[in-house]
């Protein structure tokens, strides 16, 4: 049977293909997307997510925006962080997308995950969250009887490296690290799919090859976003080729040997000065505490652009 995910976004171009793939996978059912406040505002990540959803032909889905500023801190607003210099002015610049063709749910994203959680059964959706954990928090907050209900929550977020806005912390949990360590805290298994697994996952000549072969619109597309991604990518962080951090945790739903993990002690950094937004990550046991969720250390390169490409076929057939 396909996996229900519920898929929690603040696009960004990389979003948009973890959205794609989401949609074009026949192992995963899309069960609702939910946006978040992250790449940039709430009002452009929810029109980047109507957006993409039109495109990929996820229009008969919940899709509901959710939080508009982090649980405590001031939101991160220099260009540098929220979009300006990777994903552009609107969070998802480079080709035109489609006007959305559906109308956002009513409910806040928080109110829309608990209520698809507690109408399934026990271990039914994994929640996919690729921006600030901030959705997701308070959902748990809402209704905390949902951490027994979630089968996992598998994100985009931290490293056990290093960052790439601080030297300790990465984008995702820096911009709301009090409700990261709020989700990595809870008795549920989180798996985090961060940078030391996604710098892995980057789209070479060859893969771009591929995909321009495909030669349809949605191709097309996922090309264009590749090239504005891409350039900006290696702008700000000297890296050639666009790593797809989001369509990463995607890729672990469908398939574990594909985005392989190892059991570790994860918590997230709230008081450092220096740390703040770490994810600090105990393999050895140092720390004498049990390893309490999964960090995801090696990619399948192949396979995973093979389910990349697979999805874009399917979607651009829809």
């Amino acid at each position: 049977m396909p996996k229900k995910i519920i898929l929690d976004v603040d696009p960004g171009h990389d979003d948009a293909i973890a959205i794609l793939l989401a949609k074009g996978n026949p192992e995963i059912e899309l069960a609702a997307i939910t946006s978040v406040a992250g790449n940039q505002i709430l009002s452009k990540t929810t029109y980047n997510t109507l957006r993409v959803a039109t495109l990929v032909g996820a229009t008969d889905i919940p899709i509901a925006a959710g939080a508009e500023f982090p649980l405590v801190r001031d939101q991160i607003t220099d260009a540098d962080s929220i979009a300006g210099s990777v994903h552009g002015e609107s969070g998802l610049d480079g080709p035109v997308l489609p006007e959305p063709a559906m109308e956002l749910d009513p409910r806040h994203a928080a109110q829309l995950i608990i209520d698809l959680v507690m109408a399934g059964e026990p271990g039914e959706y994994t929640l996919v969250p690729t921006g600030p954990l901030t959705n997701i928090a308070l959902a748990m907050r809402l209704q905390p009887e949902i951490v027994t209900r979630v089968k996992e929550v598998v994100l985009m977020g931290g490293a056990y490296t290093q960052g790439n806005v601080t030297p300790a912390a990465e984008f995702n949990i820096l911009a709301d690290a009090e409700a990261a360590a709020a989700v990595f805290n809870a008795d549920w298994q989180v798996t985090m799919v961060g940078l030391d697994l996604t710098h892995q996952a980057v789209a070479t000549p060859e893969i771009r090859e591929r995909i321009r072969a495909i030669d349809t619109d949605i191709s097309r597309v996922v090309d264009e976003w590749l090239d504005f991604f891409g350039a900006n990518y290696d702008s700000v962080w000297k890296m050639p080729y666009p790593p797809i951090h989001d369509a990463c945790a995607v890729a672990r739903v469908i398939s574990a040997d594909i985005v392989k993990a190892e059991k570790a002690f994860i918590t997230v950094e709230t008081a450092g000065k220096w740390t703040y937004g770490e994810t600090v990550t105990d393999f050895l046991g140092a720390y004498g505490l049990p390893f309490n969720n999964l960090a995801a250390t090696e990619l399948d390169f192949d396979a995973f652009w093979d389910l990349i490409i697979d999805a874009i076929k399917t979607v651009s057939k829809s």
